[in-house]
């Protein structure tokens, strides 16, 4: 015990001896600030203002601290503002290219549509999930808006040099809906690779993409059918996908590109009142069963499942109401399916997020949207597809997640379901915003980039061939 006592003291000994060279430095520093101030050096010495330092008889000394404080921060906040926006220079396209295809006629001289009047509908079905083009362009032409009544996340600028990217409003997903089964009289192309054609021939002949070689360029190809002829010629911009299921590492990768996700089918689920128990079914799948590629899996689970009496796996389609039975479908399961088919994604996992039914993901390449800045696995379930085509596996797993278990991850569903929705005007948080601050999150790296790729370009041709030295930094698209 006396030797504990000892080592107390000591160690009290050693504090206080610590905390009186703080005082006495404390003292030291202000003691020279005020012979500062006394000769008028304070300010040259590098010291605050003297009103910051007033003495306590000022009566508007704390005031002028707190405003001090206040605008600091506000203009602050107003820098950090402005930096986050995104600038983007849009092409003027002919109006083939984008609302054209919505039967848009312009008027005289005009691009785009009057978007204070009526809109240009787009059509619904299945062409609605990889509507993205259309929401996006939008987007842009609200942010010139005297009043603009969009998001913020991006504007317009006319000027291409002060742009952090150029924007192609090229609406592919809707051209090969429409047109890559119709064929051209006297031409061996459809229309939409017609159309791929002249876009290419466009762009490579614009200054922005001579100067770049298109790699600030932003191109929306989220129909995994789409720009099969153009991206292989375009691939250095980056592209607005679904996934990479069909795009070679050389022309689409993680790195640079940007995956948005589907606009959901089935109607949202507004006040969601419902619980664990009053949700029959407890796993529900409703599509194609028998696909090609990686939805192999489909088919496996189907004879896996089907006769497990709280699961509901069919054949559906959008016929026959089946956008409607999907809706009350999902709305009455605790978790939905979501499997792999010809590629990687499917928008059955927005609309399983837009009905709150907890998504079980089981397909190994997919990529998912801002996945940099939000966490799957506090709302979803993985499930490797090896493991889920064992017998009983699944069930086994998904019955073994409880009450308290799926109504944190029903409750997390409900705060993210708005980075889903894809809107006009489009609101902050929402699918366009969100996606518009993706882009901006590739923006560091495409600069760093092509500023490397300008290192050598003043300089005079080498001796060795008469060709100036070719950039290869690591890791270059």
């Amino acid at each position: 015990m006396a030797d504990r006592h000892v080592s107390s003291i000591k160690v009290m000994s050693r504090s206080s001896l610590y905390c009186f060279f703080m005082m006495i430095s404390i003292l030291f520093a202000f003691s020279w600030f005020f012979v500062l101030r006394s000769t008028g050096r304070a300010q040259l010495a590098g010291f605050p203002t003297p009103k910051l330092f007033s003495t306590a008889d000022d009566s508007d000394s704390l005031a002028q601290i707190q405003h001090s404080v206040t605008s600091f921060g506000s203009q602050t906040c107003s820098a950090n503002d402005n930096k986050s926006v995104l600038k983007v220079f849009m092409y003027d396209l002919p109006p083939q290219f984008h609302f054209g295809l919505l039967d848009w006629k312009p008027k005289g001289n005009s691009v785009w549509p009057d978007i204070t009047s009526q809109l240009p509908e787009y059509p619904g079905g299945l062409n609605l999930q990889h509507s993205i083009e259309f929401w996006l362009t939008l987007d842009l032409l609200a942010s010139e808006l005297p009043k603009p009544s969009h998001g913020g996340s991006a504007i317009r600028v006319h000027n291409s040099s002060e742009a952090d990217i150029i924007f192609v409003p090229f609406f592919s997903s809707l051209s090969y809906n429409r047109f890559a089964k119709a064929k051209v009289p006297t031409k061996e192309k459809n229309m939409n690779d017609l159309l791929q054609d002249k876009l290419v021939e466009y762009l490579t002949a614009q200054k922005e993409w001579k100067r770049s070689g298109g790699r600030d360029h932003l191109i929306l190809a989220h129909h995994p059918n789409s720009m099969l002829e153009a991206r292989k010629q375009l691939w250095p911009a980056t592209f607005i996908l679904a996934d990479f299921g069909r795009y070679p590492l050389t022309i689409a990768n993680v790195q640079k590109d940007v995956i948005a996700p589907y606009k959901h089918l089935v109607a949202s689920y507004v006040d969601d009142s419902s619980e664990f128990d009053s949700r029959p079914t407890l796993l529900y799948f409703q599509g194609a069963i028998y696909r090609k590629d990686g939805g192999l899996a489909r088919q496996e689970l189907f004879y896996l499942l089907k006769d497990e009496k709280d699961v509901h796996f069919s054949f559906g389609s959008i016929q026959r109401g089946g956008i409607q039975k999907a809706t009350e479908g999902m709305r009455s399961s605790k978790f939905c399916l979501n499997i792999a088919g010809d590629t990687p994604s499917s928008n059955r996992l927005f609309d399983a997020i837009a009905a709150h039914c907890v998504p079980v993901i089981i397909s190994d390449e997919i990529e998912l949207p801002y996945e940099d800045v939000l966490d799957y696995s506090e709302f979803c379930i993985f499930v490797p597809t090896k493991d889920a085509i064992r017998e009983n596996f699944l069930i086994n797993f998904i019955r073994s997640i409880g009450k308290q278990e799926w109504t944190r991850m029903w409750t997390k569903l409900k705060e993210v379901e708005h980075f889903f929705e894809y809107q006009f005007p489009s609101r902050e948080g929402d699918a366009v915003q969100m996606i518009w601050q993706a882009v901006a999150r590739k923006v560091p790296a495409l600069k760093l980039k092509l500023h490397w790729s300008k290192r050598f370009d003043r300089s005079p041709p080498s001796t060795d061939n008469g060709l100036k030295p070719i950039p290869t930094p690591r890791n270059f698209w």
